[in-house]
């Protein structure tokens, strides 16, 4: 029992890392907009997306919906490269329940 606690330690210690180097990469990139403005963005992006939902696509031709489709598609992918938020995986968090698990 205490070599698998030790492995499970040194399993979470090496994984305590790995986030910390992925995120060194992305935040040099980043600090350029400030939260001002990235809000602002944010707001557009939710505009333009209220009005193509709010569009009367019956009449639009095949190329102009599969055209309005790309631009949802872009510009939900920009929303969430704006929010800087913190997501969790399925299989995380059923390893994260399975390690409380057993550790309690």
């Amino acid at each position: 029992m205490y070599k698998h606690l030790i492995y499970t330690f040194a399993f979470l210690f090496m994984l305590s890392f790995i986030p910390a180097q992925l995120s060194a990469e992305t935040n040099g990139l980043r600090r350029d907009k400030t939260p001002k403005t990235e809000l602002a963005e944010s707001k557009i992006l939710l505009s333009r997306l209220e009005e193509i939902k709010a569009m009367d696509k019956s009449k639009l031709s095949f190329q102009e919906k599969r055209q309005l489709r790309k631009e949802v598609r872009t510009l939900k992918t920009n929303l969430a490269s704006l929010n800087n938020g913190v997501y969790l995986s399925v299989g995380a968090i059923i390893i994260i329940v399975l390690l409380l698990i057993l550790l309690l």
